[in-house]
């Protein structure tokens, strides 16, 4: 199969893995909502999605590299449409969520593991950032069609169809497992002995690594931190359920924006730069989405919070890959995904409690002095995936 042709269907791929999640985890906090689940335990109900992934995500890579990238993204795609099935017959109770949001979050680490490493394998090396901004383009764009169907199935109601939103995340998904299975990687060369026997050791030692992985695990947070916490917002303000769904779509529109010219931005500024600046725009959007503001200016700082968090994860995808010979790439991408997977466990978790005696408010602005935090250890090292 033609790398042009496998690049594309690996974009449809994401596209797809991507609208179902950013349909059924809203869909999930306003079903949690229906049911008078307490705030603080939303934190944890979006903590949930990366518990077992956070476990699986080194083994997921491993198993990637041994067995293909193919085979990986087929069974991601299999639990990623039971996820769906079991929201729709289980999902009435909050344990039946947890459970349901389990199984989203374990598809979705293997689908994204296969899918980078099958870029990071199928892309020329000097196009990295390109491919990989490319890719998590795609990935914004399925961002911002999940919660498009949001607004479609009950976009003038405070709480929108969530039965209706499951059971079409179901056929999606059934979409989304056809594209797997037709799905042809170009061999590559297997890892030498060398390279199995100190993978994940050398891997660890790259320089800067820990402050890369520190920054993607945040930012990546504070993605899901918008996607529970935006529609805790609009309730709280009385804000429709469409209107949030608007401001859901123009966040991952912005992303869209960034990441499509992401490699003549790092040509421009290098990555470094180019880091911190984004990092910084999105602790400053969000702090000031906590303040009492007219709708169109919340709109204008979500496509700021955008084009801020949409920079962070293609760096260290394009870094990491940069780094890492082909037999080890899967294993590469999984090392960052455990670091992001801790990140959605700790931090939602602890922006729950926040959540409990300040609200929604409160939690962005927790979340904006932790983007704040990175931005200084990304400006502070001088190794890190911005070098290149």
């Amino acid at each position: 199969m033609p790398r042009r042709r496998v690049l594309a269907l690996l974009l449809v791929h994401s596209v797809l893995a991507q609208v179902i999640t950013f349909v059924l985890r809203p869909a999930v906090t306003y079903r949690a909502i229906e049911l008078d689940v307490p705030g603080g335990w939303l934190g944890a109900l979006a903590a949930s999605f990366a518990v077992v992934p956070l476990v699986l995500a080194v083994p997921s890579g491993q198993a990637t590299d041994r067995f293909g990238e193919r085979r990986v993204m087929i069974a991601g795609a299999v639990l990623m449409t039971a996820s769906a099935a079991v929201l729709t017959f289980a999902g009435a109770t909050p344990a039946g969520l947890a459970a349901g949001i389990v199984v989203l979050g374990t598809g979705h680490l293997l689908c994204v593991v296969g899918q980078q490493a099958a870029v990071a394998n199928a892309a020329p090396t000097d196009r990295f950032d390109a491919a990989f901004g490319y890719y998590t383009f795609a990935a914004s764009l399925g961002q911002a069609l999940g919660p498009g169907l949001i607004i479609l199935t009950g976009g003038g109601q405070a709480v929108p169809d969530t039965g209706a939103l499951f059971v079409v995340s179901f056929g999606i998904g059934l979409v989304l497992t056809l594209c797997a299975l037709f799905l042809r990687m170009p061999a590559r060369p297997p890892a030498s002995r060398e390279q199995e026997s100190g993978g994940m050791r050398g891997l660890v030692r790259l320089p800067g690594l820990p402050q890369a992985l520190l920054v993607s695990c945040v930012v990546l947070a504070a993605v899901d931190i918008t996607l529970v916490y935006l529609p805790a917002l609009g309730t709280d303000r009385g804000l429709t359920a469409g209107f949030v769904g608007l401001l859901l779509t123009l966040r991952a529109v912005a992303s869209m924006t960034s990441r499509l010219f992401l490699g003549k931005l790092v040509v421009v500024l290098g990555r470094q730069r180019l880091m911190v600046g984004t990092t910084v725009l999105s602790a400053l959007s969000m702090a000031a989405l906590a303040l009492p503001l007219p709708p169109a200016a919340m709109a204008c700082l979500v496509v700021l919070l955008g084009l801020g968090l949409g920079v962070g994860q293609p760096l260290t995808m394009a870094w990491l890959a940069t780094s890492t010979p082909p037999g080890l790439r899967g294993r590469a991408m999984s090392l960052r995904l455990t670091g992001n997977r801790l990140g959605q466990v700790v931090i939602p978790s602890a922006v729950g409690a926040v959540a409990v005696g300040a609200g929604a408010g409160g939690v962005l602005c927790a979340t904006a002095a932790a983007l704040a935090a990175v931005a200084v250890l990304a400006r502070r090292t001088s190794n890190g995936p911005a070098a290149g």
